[in-house]
């Protein structure tokens, strides 16, 4: 039998027939004099690991669902070349499952006095901050009996972003808002419009738009054109309470929220409003206030990486006083919450005239497509009574909306798909009308 490799060199030391040898270290070295030397020679000739120098570069920062790049610098100080074998370790969600240890695992060999990079891929499968582990090094000898191993502290993080899906509806929506402004089409006026210039009158007009005393100028008709009131303020709140916990669709009700949010807010600051955001249960736990346009959504993005759904039942009193607080004046808010029948009852129904009274309150809230096809379920009895179940959820849902409804209060209710153009749709009918 032709013999490779550690095999081949066992055997020629040792003496021992294959398939007869114990491969027992203690047993060999005992009775194996030359085995023992070439053990020990190995070992003596492996790059020492305490003295190796490690450095990190690469991304900080990654939207979930695409991949992130960290390189590790090994700089092996020693008169020894480095063989060695590596394991740089990062938590489970960093990697989609089943992939962790080919991702994290190399082999390198660094010259005397040289460094050698290796990169880690990393594919996060949750929102949040990923920060490296310990990395394990071990080096080899030139025969590859022996190795010395260590571990070593690098630190890094790397921030899992939103992954913001819905911006592909962004050009859409820009271009409703082109037309708001009177680019391509004429506004009815509203409370919050403003006159935008003259232009002669088609068929099809409003009346009301006419202006009579620069048509007196002037040999044609002419009317006015309005414009949405710029430098509103917008107010995003979003419910970090147990009910964001629920997941809908493989995903909790408050990713849904998070992205319709960003969507809202791109669209908003586009059209010159101002945007902040106050995510709340029992207590603040993210507040973006002041940013500029162009500064906005990185800095809700980067607030909203960490936000993580709270087992706690909201405080409807505080997430009101907060929300006063954070808009002193006549705003537009926003409350990305729960129509459970409960949570609005009795904790959002009593504060809710505080908002209206100074405010435009829009809720919005995640609802399920499962209800809805269990809705629609017949064929067998377990079909008929989970049908039943999901009209008599969708009832109460409808009568929650409608109870809002009547203090005044927007209520968009649409699945995680069509959450985010649904919310941005009714800003637009809100500018529209002329109500921010």
């Amino acid at each position: 039998m032709a013999l490779t490799g550690r095999a081949a060199l066992l055997a020629a030391l040792g003496s021992l027939p294959v398939g007869i040898w114990d491969p027992g270290w203690s047993g060999i070295l005992a009775v194996n004099a030359p085995l023992a030397v070439a053990c020990a020679c190995d070992y003596a000739l492996a790059a020492p690991v305490r003295n190796l120098v490690h450095t990190r570069s690469g991304d900080t920062s990654v939207r979930l669902g695409e991949s992130a790049d960290v390189t590790l610098t090994v700089t092996n100080p020693s008169r020894r070349p480095l063989r060695a074998r590596l394991r740089d370790a990062w938590p489970p969600s960093s990697w989609q499952q089943g992939t962790e240890t080919a991702a994290s695992r190399h082999r390198l060999t660094v010259p005397p006095g040289e460094r050698r990079r290796v990169t880690t891929r990393l594919r996060p499968t949750r929102r949040g901050d990923r920060q490296a582990d310990r990395m394990t090094i071990r080096s080899y000898g030139p025969l590859g009996l022996f190795a010395r191993q260590g571990t070593h502290e690098v630190p890094w993080t790397v921030r899992v972003l939103p992954p913001f899906t819905s911006r592909k509806h962004l050009p859409s929506k820009l271009a409703r808002l082109r037309e708001l402004d009177g680019r391509t089409s004429v506004l009815m006026r509203g409370e919050g419009t403003e006159f935008d210039s003259l232009r002669e009158y088609v068929p099809g007009d409003d009346t009301r738009s006419i202006d009579w005393r620069a048509t007196a100028r002037q040999s044609a008709v002419a009317v006015r054109t309005w414009r949405p009131e710029r430098d509103r303020h917008i107010l995003l709140v979003l419910d970090t309470g147990r009910t964001s916990a629920g997941r809908v669709a493989d995903a909790p009700r408050l990713d849904a929220s998070m992205d319709a949010a960003l969507l809202l807010a791109a669209l908003a600051s586009r059209a010159g409003d101002r945007v902040d955001l106050l995510a709340y249960d029992r207590r603040v736990r993210a507040l973006v206030q002041g940013r500029s346009a162009g500064d906005v959504l990185p800095s809700l993005v980067d607030a909203m990486a960490t936000l993580e759904p709270e087992l706690v039942e909201t405080d409807a009193r505080g997430l009101t006083a907060t929300a006063l607080r954070t808009a002193p004046r006549r705003s537009l808010i926003v409350l990305l919450t729960s129509l459970d029948a409960a949570p609005v009852e009795e904790g959002l129904l009593p504060v809710l005239p505080q908002l209206t009274k100074r405010h435009t309150v829009l809720v919005a809230s995640v609802a399920d497509p499962l209800v809805a096809r269990m809705a629609g379920a017949r064929g067998n009895v377990d079909a008929v009574y989970e049908a039943a179940a999901a009209a008599q959820a969708q009832t109460e849902r409808h009568h929650t909306a409608e109870q809002l409804r009547r203090h005044g209060v927007t209520v968009v209710d649409a699945t995680p798909d069509d959450l985010a153009p649904t919310l941005a749709d009714a800003y637009l009918a809100l500018k529209t009308a002329g109500k921010l």
